[in-house]
């Protein structure tokens, strides 16, 4: 018999239809006569509830009714796999419209309940992330999966109908994008043997490319060659970064979302990053009602709300100094912050948020920061000490967007490159983009998981991404 899907099965009608669902065991109770069997398949964050009836010796058994021993249903324990017929009726019991009358279970996997980690108990985030290769059968990673490929569809989705070109960027390379230089080296080198120099360096001439190569850390100055040909681009696609820190906001691979838009301004960047924003946050509660349900009811009890005000209202508009002016004058009246915030500083987390949460109380876009705390490509302001950066800033999460207008003169590159001391022998086809054709542009990066933190509510990075990479830590 052909399967339905829990979700699909519990929109039925309990019209005493024949139904045949498969799925996993979320838990079993009941008593002598009856057993009550919660499945759930992974399609919703809902269990339908199976029926089972059983044989009680020396009681009558009804003739249209399909009766079950307690070994038949030895084997059926939480994690267990079952494929289950029977009618689809409908529940008399709370919390469920329909249930599934059982006819016949099929046990496909067992699942020892001496050694199944995920018995019917809460378990801390910690733990379930020792066990992430189990963890996506819980309620909560269920929800946070689902959320998370929708929020993957309405990306997608959104550039689509914008008339945005889908643009796939290289994960190894020989650049660094930022300039920050924490790139995981990629090698075919036999590493307790390695070729050198007469200087004592390593001679990459015997490589598989050659030269020194690595794990990229943004589709960034590739995407920029994209929209000097094809006009709009943007790529999704995961990144990488050599950074040893282990705090809730950071992963050492993660996902990326990064348009690049030729002949825009900061105004029509910063226009792009709220109606995008705006329209994925709006996805989720249009296709996510019931997980997101479910993460307001157990992790935050404000996550609906704050979804909603993201949608409903306009993003703030200021520069870096108005923001470092109002944050200066929240310390003259006894605000205290961790980190100082004077003109030049880099704005710590608390800063953002002290901005977007308690002075404006709705989300911030930050522009024309210090040129000395952003990248070389941004765009230098006439009054030469700052450049065209758009930030957004959001509740719960601080900079989910770091955005710029993108230098488009050559010589004026180049002077930050070399002032800089940015070494730029393996970028020539980047500047090359100045040389021939050079055109206003304009771009953003995204991390998909700090977008994914703030749909969720959840708290920590490592809990919004199936495996997480870590400091340490690269199982799974």
């Amino acid at each position: 018999m052909q399967r339905t899907e829990i979700k699909a099965a519990l929109g039925l009608a309990g019209d005493d239809r024949e139904i045949n669902v498969r799925g996993w065991v979320r838990s079993r109770r009941g008593n002598k006569n009856v057993s009550f069997i919660a499945l759930n398949d992974g399609s919703t964050i809902k269990n339908i509830q199976i029926v089972a009836n059983m044989a009680v010796e020396g009681e009558a058994q009804e003739s249209n009714t399909t009766y079950f021993t307690d070994d038949d249903l030895r084997l059926v324990t939480t994690g267990s796999c079952l494929n289950v017929t029977g009618r689809l009726v409908e529940s008399m019991g709370k919390g469920q419209t329909v249930e599934i009358q059982a006819t016949e279970i099929e046990v496909y996997g067992t699942a020892d309940p001496m050694t199944y980690p995920l018995q019917k108990k809460g378990h801390s985030m910690e733990y379930l992330r020792e066990i992430a290769h189990l963890r996506p059968r819980t309620n909560t990673f269920g929800a946070v999966l689902r959320i998370r490929h929708n929020m993957a569809m309405a990306i997608h989705t959104y550039f689509h109908e914008h008339g945005y070109f889908y643009f796939h960027t290289p994960l190894i390379t020989a650049s660094d994008a930022e300039g920050a230089g924490q790139m995981f080296q990629v090698t075919t080198k036999n590493l307790y043997r390695l070729k050198k120099d007469d200087d004592g360096h390593i001679d990459y001439s015997d490589d598989f490319f050659g030269k020194m190569t690595s794990l990229t850390v943004s589709g960034q100055l590739e995407g920029e060659l994209g929209a000097m040909a094809l006009g709009k681009i943007y790529t999704f696609g995961p990144t990488f970064r050599a950074e040893n820190s282990n705090t809730p906001r950071h992963l050492a691979e993660f996902w990326m979302i990064e348009p690049e838009v030729a002949f825009i301004q900061k105004d029509e960047l910063m226009d792009l990053e709220e109606d995008f924003l705006k329209y994925c946050v709006r996805w989720a509660l249009d296709n996510c009602a019931d997980d997101l349900q479910f993460l307001n009811d157990m992790f935050d009890k404000g996550l609906i709300e704050r979804l909603k005000s993201v949608v409903d209202t306009d993003f703030v508009r200021l520069t870096y100094t108005e923001g470092i002016d109002i944050l200066q004058e929240a310390v003259k009246h006894g605000k205290k912050f961790e980190f100082p915030c004077n003109w030049g500083d880099d704005l710590a987390s608390e800063h953002e948020r002290y901005l977007v949460e308690e002075h404006f109380k709705k989300p911030v876009i930050m522009t024309d920061y210090p040129k000395e705390i952003k990248a070389f490509y941004m765009k230098i302001n006439d009054d030469q000490k700052t450049v065209q950066g758009t930030d957004v800033l959001f509740p719960s999460i601080g900079e989910i967007i770091g955005g710029s207008v993108r230098e488009e003169s050559y010589d004026k590159l180049m002077s930050e490159i070399e002032r800089r001391g940015i070494p730029m022998k393996d970028m020539w086809w980047y500047l090359d983009t100045r040389r021939y054709g050079s055109a206003p542009h304009a771009g953003f990066g995204l991390g998909f998981e700090r977008l994914m933190l703030f749909v969720t509510g959840m708290q920590n990075i490592r809990d919004v991404i199936p495996f997480p990479r870590t400091p340490k830590s690269a199982e799974f």
